[in-house]
């Protein structure tokens, strides 16, 4: 993989994804997050991070399974975390994670257990995107996926990033989902 040339379009898909991952931390900051509470942001990275975008009355925390990422947990979204306390969060943002895990659906389950009741998730996808760091990549979902993944979640919004003249073939999707009580 790391003697592959990267495609003109995969530079703009990139481009697209980050622009839209701002836009929708702007959004859901401003349209979702209106109560004080306390916000997980599950694997950071290098990026930002939710912090800069939600008010100084959401309390940020970070969960990240790189031991160096200085992040405030250290665990594996896949696996049930104990120091996490069930309905611990109200809210929990997982962009561009999803794809790098291996059991997805543990995640769900794991992100579902520590949300709080009517908690809001925050969460983004690739899907036509190229395979990419950190390894592993193993998923992309569908529209249709992402519903079964989060069907004991309220699905608020789901919106897609189309790519042009491919139809049914989005670049990118992002979801607010609200944990049911």
């Amino acid at each position: 993989m790391s003697d592959s040339i990267i495609s003109q379009n995969d530079i703009d898909y990139l481009k697209m994804i980050r622009k839209n991952i701002i836009e929708f931390m702007k959004y859901t900051s401003v349209n979702y997050a209106h109560q004080p509470g306390i916000l997980l942001d599950i694997a950071p990275q290098i990026h930002s991070g939710a912090k800069p975008y939600f008010s100084e009355y959401i309390k940020v925390e970070t969960f990240d399974i790189d031991i160096h990422s200085g992040c405030t947990y250290i665990g594996d979204i896949c696996q049930y975390n104990e120091f996490l306390k069930i309905n611990t969060f109200d809210y929990i943002v997982c962009t561009e994670v999803l794809e790098h895990t291996l059991h997805p659906f543990k995640a769900v389950d794991e992100i579902l257990r520590i949300l709080k009741p009517n908690g809001k998730l925050f969460l983004s996808v690739p899907f036509n995107f190229r395979i990419h760091g950190p390894l592993p990549d193993c998923w992309r979902f569908t529209e249709h996926g992402l519903r079964v993944l989060l069907e004991r979640f309220s699905i608020l919004e789901l919106n897609a990033i189309e790519t042009p003249e491919r139809q049914l073939m989005p670049i990118h999707y992002t979801v607010v989902a609200q944990k049911l009580i």
